[in-house]
């Protein structure tokens, strides 16, 4: 292992105007720490800002600092995976833009991979974000830990250091949904986590409410589990029994004499209770076949628009 590798961080940026130049200023006080070759891809995902500007503005003061447009919002997951194809680092950082993850940990995470680990994950303390980030938070990672599995530490995000075996890896892996730190689980690799300071947000709200992650998640659960699947064979075992103890029940008070009208009841509960499952069991084959209808078209994971580096 070289005393000065060569280090890549790549940060995909959404809705962050205001947070780039000091992302910039940070990382470039914070990386000669540990090396003065370095490269700092920022990846915009089709913000409504100008966070497009503040990237070129940058990279025209420092050759060091790329820039990648893509042609709309594609969300974060797939911002990241736009960085990884392109960066050349013999270690990667990975990293959110809003500063909450701080530029000045990476030093401890590179110092943790040189006792020969393959990657190392930021493990955040003392989480500065707001309640319902929390809650909303906790709630995601129990619902995915749930259905995927898999246990997910929510203290654990995208903040780590990657080795580049690690990033090649995990750009071979093309399937349609994206989910960085999944996808660092499945390749494997000797990993480890550093706990790190969690810093307050210093602009705006977060983009990621209940909706946008309970839908992560259930795309998540359709890609990488076919826990939904099995929930719905238990859900359609629980009620065919409950129908059998009904049906046992309504028999008996039939020769006990409590029932004048025969089915009624019966029927309309039935009927009721059957289409439910009906619907929900289709319901979820369906989502299954809607993924891999998506997988199918094999579409681009991301569509650049612009380079820092290229003509427009």
């Amino acid at each position: 292992m070289s005393k000065t590798p060569f280090l890549s961080v790549i940060s995909p940026v959404y809705q962050a105007e205001k947070m780039v130049s000091q992302l910039v200023y940070r990382l470039k006080a914070a990386l000669p720490t540990i090396s003065d070759d370095y490269e700092i891809i920022l990846v915009e995902d089709g913000s409504r800002d100008c966070s497009w500007e503040a990237i070129v503005k940058e990279s025209r003061l420092d050759g060091r600092i790329k820039g990648i447009k893509l042609s709309r919002n594609f969300g974060q997951h797939y911002a990241i995976t736009a960085g990884l194809d392109a960066c050349r680092g013999e270690w990667v950082v990975v990293m959110d833009c809003d500063l909450q993850d701080q530029p000045e940990e990476i030093p401890k995470l590179f110092s943790k991979a040189q006792e020969g680990y393959q990657v190392v994950q930021a493990r955040r303390q003392n989480r500065q974000d707001q309640f319902l980030k929390k809650l909303f938070s906790l709630f995601f990672y129990k619902i995915l830990s749930y259905l995927t599995g898999i246990k997910q530490d929510g203290t654990i995000a995208n903040f780590g250091l990657y080795h580049y075996q690690v990033i090649r890896a995990i750009s071979s892996l093309r399937e349609s949904v994206r989910y960085f730190p999944s996808m660092v689980q499945w390749v494997g690799f000797k990993a480890t986590t550093v706990a790190v300071a969690h810093a307050g947000r210093l602009h705006g709200p977060s983009n990621y409410n209940f909706k946008r992650l309970f839908n992560l998640a259930l795309d998540i659960s359709l890609a990488y589990s076919d826990k939904p699947i099995r929930l719905t064979i238990k859900a359609g075992l629980f009620i065919s029994f409950f129908s059998l103890v009904f049906a046992l029940f309504t028999v008996v008070r039939y020769f006990l004499g409590y029932i004048s009208v025969m089915g009624y009841t019966s029927l309309i509960v039935s009927i009721w209770f059957l289409s439910g499952l009906i619907i929900s069991i289709l319901g979820v084959i369906g989502l299954y076949v809607g993924k891999t209808f998506e997988g199918v078209k094999a579409r681009p994971i991301y569509i650049i628009a612009e380079k820092t580096d290229e003509p427009a």
